[in-house]
């Protein structure tokens, strides 16, 4: 599920930079908050690859990343939520990364506690 999640959000995000260029979030994001969207073009395939490694890093860097981009994405949705709270149940947007969000949160410790028990192994070549 975190493979799924994470290449969705880097696709969307390349094609948001593709389609608008580095300042494709400007008209509705504090420059803080651009800087972190455009960042996830790098950050969601990072995550992807280490934990399509297995590595405990890329579990804690998921967990990292979707706190703020759950964070990110309520502060610049509220204007809209407070003027129609229905713009939560729209089915791309706010509440599908709110609920990937919180999976990610709620399986990151057990996800952490399965990889200590996985070796390993830091060579390149396959056998």
């Amino acid at each position: 599920m975190y493979l799924i999640g994470f290449l969705e959000g880097a696709g969307a995000h390349f094609l948001d930079l593709i389609g608008g260029g580095i300042h494709v979030y400007a008209s509705f994001a504090p420059v803080p908050l651009q800087v972190f969207f455009v960042s996830l073009a790098v950050l969601d395939p990072t995550v992807v690859v280490l934990v399509g490694r297995l590595r405990s890093a890329g579990v804690r860097l998921a967990s990292g990343v979707m706190m703020l981009d759950v964070i990110a994405n309520w502060i610049v949705n509220w204007p809209q939520l407070q003027e129609n709270p229905a713009w939560l149940l729209r089915p791309v947007g706010l509440l599908p990364i709110t609920l990937f969000g919180l999976f990610v949160i709620a399986t990151s410790v057990p996800l952490l506690r399965a990889l200590k028990g996985v070796p390993v192994d830091l060579s390149c070549t396959t056998r």
